[in-house]
């Protein structure tokens, strides 16, 4: 008994690093998904960038609107910059081993800046709100002393929170597999090699994701008022513009929020690894790929400053 009772131990404390095993149950492919996810990583990169460079360049970009958009294109490069190019490494050298101390960065990190995405996109929201709903206000409402309160809000306010879910998860005992049938270091496929009951740290999970998910997006699709404001507009053209704006930002809430929701709100028990897997390659690379055609491909500002950028 007492020989049991030691085993038990040293498998709670042996585990020291991770092996995600990523796409390897697909080995005639890894090739092939290197060049895609390079291919995306590159596109997400250029695009992003671009957008930075364009409201930083032209003055018609200046305002309260594309500093949000340069911000949120900064934080989608960092947001996939945490997942990706270790993906790609791992596919490459067909090494997947990582150390509890890496595996928890990446996770903290990851969810700093799903987090501060989020936010962002909420306050993205209020302010086509306050330009919609109160256009003769917005300048004195969304001045620039406000756009960096609520920038630096949204970038803040989720570090200490993650930072203390990150050190609650990987305070849990692990045992058994360190095989992480996942391809980066996310809540559910390390919950699956925790030990004992794992109760009160999927409720932590659940009140985060609704502080930090469920709020914001019940907060946006809840501007009711701005549809019915836009429709009194008496102008087409101007209800043609509003309209493109806000369907913009609610194509990209919905991509985003629909696969954060989804992944994070169902128990452990319920979890599948390879619909964990499609769902964080979806909010992962397809969203940030598609993100900045959405919001560019519909706004002539931001075409007319990109055919002026280019000779």
């Amino acid at each position: 008994m007492e020989h049991q009772e030691n085993l038990l131990e040293v498998n709670h404390t042996s585990v020291t690093e991770f092996f995600l095993l990523g796409f390897s149950d697909i080995p005639n492919l890894q090739m092939l998904l290197f060049g895609i996810f390079f291919l995306a990583y590159v596109i997400i990169l250029m695009r992003n960038g671009i957008i930075i460079l364009l409201t930083r360049v032209d003055k018609a970009l200046q305002t309260s609107m594309y500093f949000f958009l340069s911000n949120f294109s900064f934080l989608e490069i960092c947001y996939v910059s945490i997942t990706i190019p270790n993906m790609l490494m791992n596919i490459w050298t067909q090494n997947r081993n990582i150390s509890l101390f890496e595996c928890a960065t990446q996770m903290c990190f990851f969810l700093i800046l799903g987090g501060t995405e989020c936010l962002l996109l909420a306050v993205m929201a209020y302010d086509r709100y306050v330009a919609i709903c109160n256009p003769l206000h917005y300048p004195l409402v969304m001045n620039r002393r406000v756009c960096i309160q609520l920038v630096t809000g949204s970038w803040t306010t989720g570090i200490p929170v993650q930072i203390g879910q990150t050190c609650q998860i990987f305070s849990l005992p692990f045992c058994g597999s360190n095989r992480i049938n996942h391809f980066f270091c996310d809540i559910p496929p390390i919950f699956k090699l925790a030990c004992g009951d794992t109760f009160l740290n999927e409720m932590s999970v659940y009140i985060i994701v609704v502080l930090f998910i469920t709020v914001p997006f019940l907060l946006i699709v809840g501007h009711g008022k701005i549809i019915s404001t836009i429709l009194k507009l008496s102008s087409a053209t101007s209800r043609a513009r509003a309209f493109s704006t806000c369907s913009s930002h609610l194509m990209v809430v919905a991509l985003f929020f629909g696969s954060g929701i989804i992944t994070y709100f169902q128990p452990k028990s319920k979890h599948s690894s390879g619909r964990d897997r499609f769902l964080s390659l979806f909010s992962t690379i397809v969203v940030p790929v598609f993100n900045p055609m959405i919001y560019t491909l519909r706004n002539k500002d931001v075409m007319v400053a990109l055919r002026k950028l280019l000779p």
